[in-house]
């Protein structure tokens, strides 16, 4: 017999709380032509998930679990990942965040046609970081970049994916 589980607002607690952030990112902006608008064509969700456990160390910063997913609209490399994130309050009002985890996508891992990438292996290091202002004690603004490669341990073939945008975040 199996059991549903519904979440209540004591099972959220236990947890330790939920931020969830959305916005656009501009697609493969490492390229030698620089950075075009046209080029806005990614949406970006992740999940930060609270550790109750590690709040003792918060003039560290937090360090949360994260999931998330980078969604190409038109037709290019995405990418679902999961890591960590540790944030750093440089005051009352803006942060620092640096993000490590592991990421796989749906593009070419060998020969592919320009403007795709060749990414050499399915699963991938995922890096981020991001600057970013509290607007209310529950909501913020960042800018993110993204990053995406296999490190070279995969042979020759790592161009890396390397996405930089705008997000929104909500606390929970």
């Amino acid at each position: 017999m199996s059991t549903l589980a519904v979440a209540t607002p004591a099972s959220a607690q236990a947890l330790g709380g939920v931020e969830v952030r959305g916005g656009i990112f501009g697609h493969s902006v490492d390229g030698s032509d620089g950075f075009h608008l046209n080029r806005i064509e990614d949406v970006n969700f992740e999940a930060l998930f609270t550790m109750p456990q590690l709040d003792s160390f918060i003039w560290l910063g937090q360090v949360r679990p994260h999931v998330g997913a980078t969604v190409n609209l038109n037709g290019g490399e995405s990418m679902a990942y999961a890591g960590l994130s540790w944030t750093v309050p440089l005051g009352e009002t803006f942060f620092v965040e640096g993000a490590f985890g592991a990421a796989v996508h749906n593009g070419a891992l060998h020969d592919a046609v320009a403007p795709a990438r060749s990414l050499g292996c399915p699963v991938l290091f995922h890096e981020a970081v991001s600057v970013g202002a509290n607007l209310t004690t529950n909501a913020s603004i960042m800018v993110t970049a993204e990053h995406a490669s296999h490190a070279g341990l995969c042979g020759d073939d790592n161009r890396g994916l390397t996405n930089l945008g705008v997000r929104l975040g909500f606390k929970f």
